[in-house]
């Protein structure tokens, strides 16, 4: 199959001599003060992408990492590249000695080089989330990041925050490159870029084409346009992304060397995402992970905008954060279905008793709540909805808590109330054996759900601490714990089942037995 290259060398051979020559003339003269030329194609698309966060991404060998090299060398004066881990920015330094022809310049130990055109290029890792303090307040005119799926999502909205140029004349912008992810830590990237890459997005974008987005009380929101938007009584800028997908047809010089044949031979999992560059491509599990992510897929495919008809909220859990960037989250169930889970950050100290109020606005008929006490952070809410809430069906899930239940089979047992209530859901989502459980699809729950791993203990299922969950992926697992917590409290998936198939109104059976009797003796 010809490529664009081909198609623009033939149309060019076809012109006139006169034609050409002039032509070869315009191209040297724009390209002479250039030590990177795109290639015709996404490369050229990418260089004159207006987004102000760029996603140029997709099939290995593309050409990512030299454009993102390139347009920082040529077009930044001062401009900063990320690459998650510190022996990867070897490859960074590789490229730009390609571009330029030498490292005078380079402060190997300072990863800072002086171009010859007087543009500053620097390189910087950060393997650990709080490594992103090292950059605060540090400002460039380009930040970059190479495979962006190895970042979490803390880290780069941390590190964006400082793309700035004292040079009004500086054109300034966010450039991420990467392959589809091969962990659930990598998930991130497909809920932020969700119109280009999430293929269940109600509203699809096209490649290159640019959409708005603001943030609203810690949540991403499309906007109509570029236009200032009012946000909690202040007018804000809503910021551009795109996605350009990058292809290994598109680079000819790697074409040429036969790369093709060395991703055609990875394993099925890998080549998908390295030489067809797909992001809806599933992602292979850890051998310990405790919830097989296609179980979780399953479920989100089952799911439907609207309830079960007849059946009521089984119950509403709250994973309660008091601060800290942490998220308060809340699943809403009713039966075997989850209502879309609220995820609320919120800024400064929370008043318990203002959470506890959110709780009773949420919750439906009367259902139980359950708040999570983990870390003493739930307390709060639920001593206000104990003593002051009255005939409120209220429990308190506390991981560390022993559990006297078994696993499905009967045997094994669980180390705590966390592992019992994680594996209980697990069991509840496996196909042919399980319920037929409905979840949003929400991709930052996917991920939640995906995380967690297991080991068999000496006092049995043990699920690993939520502190290594958030360190990995780069956040709380707030949806996850609120949706898990959710089916081990409340009406039961069978029950609700039972219930509306005997009672299809939904409404419960007043038992009028004792004022028969007195009727009949009347």
């Amino acid at each position: 199959m010809p490529s664009l290259l081909d198609d623009i060398l033939a149309r060019y051979e076809a012109l006139p001599p006169k034609v050409q020559a002039q032509i070869a003339k315009d191209a040297a003269e724009a390209a002479k003060d250039r030590f990177f030329i795109p290639n015709p194609g996404p490369q050229m698309e990418a260089l004159g992408c207006q987004a102000d966060e760029l996603f140029f991404g997709g099939s290995a060998g593309g050409g990512k990492s030299a454009f993102l090299c390139g347009t920082a060398v040529d077009d930044h004066d001062k401009s900063i590249i990320f690459r998650r881990e510190y022996p990867q920015i070897k490859g960074l330094e590789d490229e730009v000695r390609g571009l330029i022809g030498t490292r005078d310049g380079y402060n190997a130990q300072d990863k800072l080089w002086r171009l010859p055109n007087g543009n500053v290029l620097e390189f910087g890792s950060v393997p650990h989330e709080t490594d992103v303090e090292k950059y605060q307040g540090r400002a460039h005119s380009l930040k970059g990041f190479d495979e962006i799926t190895h970042f979490s999502e803390a880290q780069y909205r941390f590190l964006i925050g400082w793309t700035r140029s004292i040079n009004p004349k500086q054109r300034c912008r966010v450039i991420a490159t990467g392959n589809p992810p091969t962990t659930p830590e990598g998930y991130w990237v497909v809920k932020y870029w969700a119109p280009w890459l999430d293929p269940t997005h109600p509203k699809p974008a096209k490649a290159g084409e640019l959409r708005w987005f603001t943030t609203i009380n810690g949540e991403d929101v499309e906007c109509d346009g570029p236009a200032p938007v009012e946000v909690n009584g202040r007018m804000v800028q809503p910021r551009s992304r795109t996605f350009i997908p990058a292809r290994l047809e598109d680079n000819p010089d790697l074409m040429a060397t036969g790369y093709a044949s060395v991703l055609e031979a990875m394993p099925e999992e890998l080549r998908i995402r390295m030489r067809d560059g797909r992001f809806d491509a599933a992602v292979k599990d850890n051998s310990f992970q405790v919830i097989p992510t296609e179980w979780i897929r399953a479920a989100q495919a089952r799911w439907t905008p609207q309830p079960p008809k007849g059946v009521g909220m089984s119950v509403l859990s709250h994973d309660v954060a008091l601060g800290g960037g942490d998220a308060n989250a809340y699943a809403r169930r009713y039966g075997h279905w989850y209502d879309e889970v609220i995820a609320e950050k919120l800024k400064g100290f929370v008043d318990p008793i203002d959470l506890a109020a959110r709780d009773l606005t949420l919750m439906r008929d009367g259902c139980p709540v359950v708040i999570d006490m983990g870390g003493g952070y739930g307390s709060g809410v639920y001593s206000h909805l104990k003593n002051n809430v009255q005939s409120l069906t209220l429990y308190g899930h506390n991981g560390s808590n022993e559990s006297k239940k078994r696993a499905r089979d009967g045997k094994l047992k669980f180390t705590n109330k966390r592992a019992e209530v994680w594996w209980l859901f697990r069991e509840a989502l496996e196909p042919n054996l399980g319920e037929p459980v409905a979840l949003p699809p929400d991709q930052e729950l996917l991920a939640d759900l995906s995380a967690p791993t297991w080991q068999l203990g000496k006092n049995g299922i043990q699920i690993e601490e939520k502190t290594k969950i958030k360190a990995r992926l780069g956040r709380s697992p707030d949806k996850g714990d609120c949706v898990v917590n959710a089916w081990a409290y409340g009406e039961s998936s069978v029950s609700a089942r039972i219930r509306t198939h005997t009672n299809p109104t939904g409404r419960p059976v007043v038992n009028l037995g004792h004022s028969n009797m007195k009727r009949r003796r009347a």
